[in-house]
């Protein structure tokens, strides 16, 4: 399972991010904000997505970064557009985004909540055997002949 691809790639390019920014003293002008923040939710919504394709097995390198550089080329220029024909595809990108982030997160996080659930289970299972095990070469040793006297 590659799941850790998706999450080293985000937190490594937030710190390269934070590292040159901060390095060289740069900031993003308010026109750009809008830009800015629908990538940054295609960002997410690509690690959350390769998150949920190394857990179903499915996870490939190339699909995930091609897809992630698309994706965020594509929203850029909806927003863009959208800013050029005065309608708002930054709010619309932002609620279609949001709702895909939300359903990968919970996706994932029933993935492993039912792995816990079925791991506790399987320790119960694994003491009952043991436990019947033992009271089988309990009363193994009792019925033998003489085993009582």
């Amino acid at each position: 399972m590659k799941a850790w691809f998706p999450i080293v790639s985000l937190i490594s390019g937030f710190l390269i991010g934070l590292l040159i920014f901060s390095h060289f003293n740069l900031f993003v002008p308010l026109e750009y904000a809008p830009y800015l923040s629908v990538a940054a939710l295609v960002g997410l919504d690509t690690v959350f997505g390769g998150v949920k394709a190394g857990i179903e097995g499915r996870f490939q390198d190339d699909i995930f970064v091609s897809g992630f550089i698309l994706n965020t080329l594509l929203a850029a220029v909806l927003v863009w557009f959208g800013t050029r024909i005065g309608v708002d595809f930054a709010l619309v990108s932002v609620l279609v985004l949001g709702t895909r982030i939300y359903l990968n997160l919970s996706l994932i996080r029933r993935f492993y909540l039912n792995k816990r659930a079925l791991d506790r289970k399987m320790e119960v299972e694994k003491a009952a055997i043991s436990a019947d095990a033992l009271s089988a070469d309990a009363i193994a040793s009792q019925s033998e002949v003489g085993g009582n006297i």
